[in-house]
């Protein structure tokens, strides 16, 4: 034992054996923080994938709620609205500036006012009324086209040819060569609530030829039979009124009403510098001049009374027994 070797290796070994002792009756009570956080980790996993699934369930029912009548008037009506590209020959007056000095008939030809024509291009919009293409619009729009575009929604551009016009109502039917075209639902306008939402449908400064797409606007209707009287050579009488915004472009598209009918074609604003003063002619009314135009290509407003008349001569005075022939007599009923 006095072998310092032999001391080193008893002393070691009993440490081992006190060390293995320990070990065995002693519980692994390091292990369990680890154990216990991993747990943890997992009930809190288990409680956000359930938050996450509570969450997706409302976010369904959000979507749910987002798909209201407006978005599904204007997912129904979108396809059948079109933009209109024009170009339009104008006669153009431009007044010599010197035609004051010379009001002589002799100089007049050389120094008066120069009338000549030139090419305008203008842009619209309109929509479809039946699958074998009829489109309507304003007459302002493309009543005096010498050619005319029309963008689908989607790209697709078609030409188009005016069947007929009037200025005086603002109505134009244009037709396209094509089958199974996307189409509007007609309405009727005469059943329109003021106070009833309401989507106008456009190309508002061109965009539908950049988008593919028309846009909407949303609105009330907020007066019927509204009286403007004469703006140039038309005339607009029983307007709908809405404050849905009309903008430079979106004269001819449809004003639709929550269950996705055509009620009327945006027109006009009253002024534009004011906002919320949109007026579009009654679908009813369209109806009626349209069916015109389809058969006529125009509005004949030729007035004729149903009988003609002639002179009261010598001849005819001395057969009545007049003292003098005057006046006039009927001479044939229509």
């Amino acid at each position: 034992m006095n072998n310092p070797f032999i001391r080193f290796f008893i002393i070691s070994l009993l440490l081992l054996l006190i060390g293995f002792g320990i070990g065995y009756f002693v519980k692994p009570t390091g292990v369990q923080p680890a154990i216990a956080a991993n747990t943890e980790f997992e009930q809190a996993f288990s409680q956000s994938a359930g938050t996450q699934d509570k969450t997706g369930k409302e976010d369904d029912q959000i979507h749910v709620s987002r798909q209201n009548a407006i978005t599904r008037a204007v997912a129904k009506i979108s396809p059948a609205v079109v933009g209109i590209n024009v170009i339009a020959v104008q006669q153009v007056t431009v007044r010599d500036p010197f035609s004051g000095f010379f009001d002589d008939p002799f100089f007049k030809p050389f120094f008066g006012d120069r009338t000549y024509k030139q090419e305008v291009k203008s842009l619209g919009s309109g929509f479809i009324i039946s699958p074998d293409g009829y489109i309507v619009t304003n007459d302002h729009v493309a009543g005096n086209a010498t050619d005319v575009t029309i963008t689908l929604m989607g790209g697709r551009q078609m030409k188009a040819k005016v069947v007929g016009s009037d200025a005086a109502t603002d109505i134009c039917l244009l037709k396209v060569d094509g089958r199974d075209l996307p189409s509007v639902i007609i309405g009727n306008s005469d059943d329109v609530i003021i106070g009833e939402w309401t989507i106008a449908f456009g190309n508002p400064f061109g965009l539908f030829e950049i988008n593919d797409k028309p846009t909407v606007t949303v609105g009330v209707i907020s007066a019927t039979g509204m009286k403007l009287g004469q703006i140039e050579n038309r005339y607009y009488r029983d307007m709908i009124e809405t404050d849905a915004a009309i903008n430079g472009g979106n004269s001819g598209g449809p004003l639709v009403n929550s269950n996705g009918e055509v009620v009327g074609m945006n027109t006009l604003i009253l002024n534009s510098t004011y906002i919320g003063y949109g007026f579009a002619i009654p679908i009813n009314k369209i109806k009626k001049v349209l069916t015109n135009l389809k058969r006529d290509g125009k509005i004949s407003r030729d007035i004729t009374a149903g009988f003609d008349v002639q002179p009261v001569d010598a001849r005819i005075a001395q057969y009545l027994g007049m003292k003098q022939p005057q006046g006039v007599i009927v001479s044939d009923i229509a």
